[in-house]
């Protein structure tokens, strides 16, 4: 065994377990488990130190490295475990001198126990200013959808959330070295591409020119012909730019599928939540992005149970299901993470807080099986991913067989089960 990486949170993370996994093996590290952790919820974080106990009880022969989010926030903690030998920080964790230095640390200790003084390896996460922008060789987890890092951080301080203390300031990869990513991706056999970030909507803001997104998704498209299908990930619809819409419209080879961070559909939370958009704003966009692709499937994050929330302001949220027509629903029952101004703010019972989310998520199902019932009789082309599920072009889960993998199929659309199509 060399490298062993257990992922917890975004799809951001996933990508940067298998950059840190290559960079820890390319050190010479071996017998070693890293935890990439997650800083979004307690229950991630609490999730993150069982998981060490358990590998720890099941192989203690292994080195335990701990990094990611909850890592660069609560160091100390993990530092603080006896099972953890290392921690690391989340963009020293990119970067190949903090695998060398793993190393030689571990190398140096032996069979000792490494004291908790010795165990931090954490940079000042508000001091970056730069990204590192490596290229996965091969394909990533042998799937034929690959995720691009174009930015990191973010500048906003929503009031519930720690993640830009966990990633620090946003920061963007410079348009000509995306594109070479992407470029090399497509090369090495990826039909697919999706463009991920902290806060992608603040792409370029720190680069010479100020280039937005919309420019990064038509440079990728125009300078990569030979790219089938592009995504975005998460967007703040409040920052989405003029370009990004025209290529939506314009270029069927931008997937008609965008995932919103919403939050919430009530004005005055939104305002304590320090958002930047009103729930009109959130109707009026998803209303322009049908208008523009009107096949497009649209999902988004919402908060159940923020502080002050009451019954009828939950309820302009769960509206927002139908009024935006959101396919796709992320629901987080609301966690106070020390030191945001939200955990300050008076609490909603957890019971309530619970069944906001039970109900949100409800609607979510509704809405899935609506979409998936208009799918029927519908051609699709799909990305077979593995050999029992692929994607259409909507992000649409469908359920196949005998099919290969990596390949896009025209297939036609015969029922559903309630939360994946059959062909």
């Amino acid at each position: 065994m060399s490298v062993d990486v257990v992922t917890f949170g975004c799809r951001l993370n996933a990508f940067e377990s298998e950059v840190l996994r290559a960079e820890a093996e390319r050190a010479g590290l071996n017998n070693t488990i890293v935890i990439n952790s997650c800083a979004v919820t307690n229950e991630a974080v609490a999730q993150a130190r069982q998981s060490i106990r358990r590998l720890k009880r099941e192989r203690p022969s292994l080195r335990i490295v701990v990094t990611g989010c909850a890592a660069q926030t609560q160091a100390q903690m993990f530092a603080d475990m006896a099972e953890v030998d290392r921690v690391v920080g989340n963009d020293d964790k990119m970067r190949g001198d903090a695998w060398r230095r793993a190393r030689a640390a571990f190398d140096g200790a032996g069979t000792h126990k490494i004291e908790v003084t010795d165990k931090i390896a954490v940079t000042d996460i508000m001091s970056v200013r730069q990204m590192a922008t490596p290229v996965l060789e091969g394909l990533q987890n042998g799937l034929p959808r690959a995720f691009v890092q174009v930015q990191n951080g973010c500048d906003h301080r929503c009031t519930f959330c720690i993640i830009p203390f966990g990633r620090g300031n946003s920061r963007s990869v410079p348009v000509e070295a995306a594109v070479a990513q992407v470029r090399a991706l497509v090369e090495r056999g990826h039909p697919e591409i999706v463009l991920t970030g902290v806060d992608l909507t603040s792409y370029g803001a720190d680069l010479e020119g100020a280039p937005k997104l919309g420019q990064l998704t038509r440079q990728i498209l125009r300078q990569v012909p030979e790219l089938k299908r592009l995504r975005i990930s998460s967007v703040d619809s409040i920052e989405v730019d003029h370009d990004l819409l025209d290529v939506l419209a314009a270029d069927q080879r931008l997937m008609p599928h965008l995932h919103l961070s919403l939050q919430s559909g009530d004005d005055l939370i939104l305002k304590r939540m320090k958002r930047r958009h009103s729930r009109q704003q959130s109707i009026d966009f998803c209303a322009e992005v049908r208008r523009l692709r009107p096949d497009i499937t649209l999902g988004a994050d919402i908060i159940a149970g923020f502080p002050t929330e009451t019954e009828e302001m939950f309820i302009r949220s769960l509206d927002l299901v139908e009024e935006c027509g959101l396919t796709f629903l992320h629901v987080f029952p609301y966690s106070p993470r020390p030191g945001t101004p939200a955990s300050r703010m008076p609490p909603v019972e957890g019971v309530l807080i619970r069944d906001r989310a039970r109900r949100l998520r409800a609607a979510g199902d509704v809405a899935l099986a609506k979409r998936l019932q208009a799918e029927i009789g519908r051609v699709r082309e799909v990305l077979i991913e593995s050999a029992t599920q692929g994607r259409t072009e909507h992000f649409l889960p469908v359920a196949i067989r005998g099919e290969m993998p990596g390949t896009l199929r025209r297939l036609a659309i015969a029922g559903h089960d309630g939360a994946r199509l059959a062909v």
